[in-house]
């Protein structure tokens, strides 16, 4: 994995991210996908689609509008308790949600931890434990107290909603401004996080909307026109894929916290009473999905919530370790009835579930998995951006920098090369080759500098398979494929590179 800088520097030169409205020095916390990151966007939502409703009989897909009825804000709890708590320093006149401020000094505490951790392992070598070390190392146990009180504070407050404690908190920790290291901070209020907008009436009354802070509401206010439509029964799942918005008051970290995004959400409803079996359940499966891409299972991790939404009787997060540490990459929330009972009391319709087996209408609980597709994309690139020392064609060892993103997903899943651009034959037969696969995968056609540095290219976007025309393709109507891991090349007739390369690049392989 390498460090956040390159991998920012390396989406943009390759055509994965822009900034957005970049001309125009950016808009803050927004960005674009280029060529290659729509492609490989694009697959990962696939893949998230085909394992959730392809695969399930009883789970099926909905595209709802961002903007809804300003009451269904109201009754989902956004309108009152869709905060964060806001904090400004006076002198450098920047904005910070104070949680992220105690979090923060939590992790430079974790770092040092870390960093004594690691230097007892070089010194110990095979024969060190860790849950030892850190369970009897005493600068190590006073640190981890400092961490434990700050957090179990930061969760009371939270729950509480207490705004003074936060910012006594603050200032107790002796927590500074990262920008101007001045620690005269306003006080901790709440912000909303939705954005609002106007909606014209011909009388010229306006209403006021908003878009959405997220993509379930629209999943709960249809519950039933789906169910009837459909002929589900109980239980039964609704996914959609769509843009969610929320004016984050300080979104860092490229595409991880960004205030236009994309989210993934399957929200599953079942009968009252077996909610934590169904929890469990999904827990796992979502944990199976990710490792089936290739993520180390070292890489991720369950959280669970210390301080429940309000919502939730049970939530986790599932984890991946970013190049900037741990951070939730998915949620499973059991989210009782909550939305749909708000939905049925605001709106006076009924949003209950007729069970023909007990003979009686119940409002159904619901199971939600919930992930962002922009943070699944930034954990695939930041685990597949690799630097490593290759062969070259001479036999001397060079340093290649290589996406190893799964075949299923990698934005182009073959290039064609002619050994030679200027050899009209070569050139012709590498067009000719490349009409013949466009039908059935991604393809890239480059005839542009030597071929070394064309393979680098491809290496660099994450293409898993070169096709390579030279001179013995005209005698005898055969490729080279080379494999961007293993770099092994081998022949085969131009009729098989579609199947050959079809199989490997399939999605059936991962699901």
């Amino acid at each position: 994995m390498l460090d956040f800088k390159n991998i920012i520097s390396h989406c943009k030169e390759y055509g994965f991210i822009y900034q957005s409205s970049e001309i125009y020095d950016g808009l803050a916390a927004v960005y674009d996908y280029g060529p290659n990151g729509v492609e490989l966007k694009n697959n990962i939502k696939q893949y998230w689609w085909k394992s959730m409703v392809q695969m399930h009989d009883n789970i099926v897909g909905i595209d709802a509008a961002i903007f809804m009825h300003p009451k269904t804000w109201k009754a989902s709890g956004h309108v009152d308790a869709f905060n964060d708590p806001l904090v400004d320093n006076k002198d450098s006149k920047k904005r910070y949600r104070a949680d992220q401020l105690v979090e923060g000094y939590a992790e430079k505490i974790e770092a040092k931890i870390k960093k004594d951790v690691d230097k007892a392992r070089k010194r110990f070598g095979d024969s060190f434990d860790e849950e030892q070390f850190r369970t009897t190392n005493g600068r190590i146990i006073e640190r981890q107290a400092k961490i434990d009180e700050a957090i179990t504070l930061l969760g009371t407050h939270l729950k509480n909603g207490d705004m003074a404690g936060l910012k006594q908190l603050i200032e107790d920790l002796e927590i500074a401004c990262p920008d101007s290291g001045s620690r005269n901070w306003t006080e901790v209020r709440q912000f909303n996080l939705m954005f609002s907008t106007q909606l014209g009436n011909i009388a010229g009354e306006e209403e006021k909307l908003y878009l959405r802070p997220e993509t379930a509401q629209g999943i709960f206010v249809n519950f039933l026109n789906v169910q009837k439509t459909t002929r589900q029964k109980l239980p039964f799942g609704i996914a959609q894929i769509g843009k969610a918005f929320r004016n984050e008051i300080v979104a860092r970290q490229f595409i991880f916290r960004m205030r236009e995004f994309e989210q993934m959400e399957m929200q599953y409803f079942i009968k009252p009473g077996t909610e934590m079996e169904v929890y469990n359940h999904w827990k796992n499966k979502r944990l199976d999905w990710h490792k089936a891409l290739g993520v180390p299972a070292e890489s991720l991790r369950f959280h669970d919530h210390d301080n429940l939404a309000h919502y939730a009787n049970a939530a986790v997060d599932i984890e991946f370790e970013f190049p900037f540490g741990f951070r939730e990459l998915e949620g499973i929330h059991s989210r009782t009835d909550f939305d749909l009972s708000s939905h049925q009391e605001l709106s006076g319709k009924k949003l209950q579930f007729f069970d023909p087996e007990s003979n009686e209408n119940y409002v159904p609980y619901v199971v939600e998995t919930s992930i962002g597709c922009d943070r699944m994309f930034l954990a695939q690139v930041s685990l597949a951006l690799q630097e490593e020392t290759v062969p070259d064609a001479d036999g001397k060892e060079s340093t290649r920098i290589v996406m190893k993103l799964n075949p299923a997903i990698a934005p182009v899943k073959c290039a064609v090369l002619p050994l030679l651009k200027n050899r009209e034959e070569l050139v012709k037969a590498a067009q000719d080759v490349t009409a013949k696969l466009k039908p059935h995968m991604n393809i890239q056609y480059d005839e542009k500098d030597a071929i070394g540095r064309r393979y680098r290219r491809q290496d660099a976007i994450g293409t898993p398979y070169c096709v390579t025309i030279d001179f013995d393709t005209l005698e005898d109507n055969t490729v080279t494929i080379r494999d961007r891991d293993s770099l092994k090349q081998h022949r085969v007739k131009i009729d098989d590179v579609a199947k050959i390369v079809g199989e490997k690049v399939d999605m059936a392989s991962i699901l």
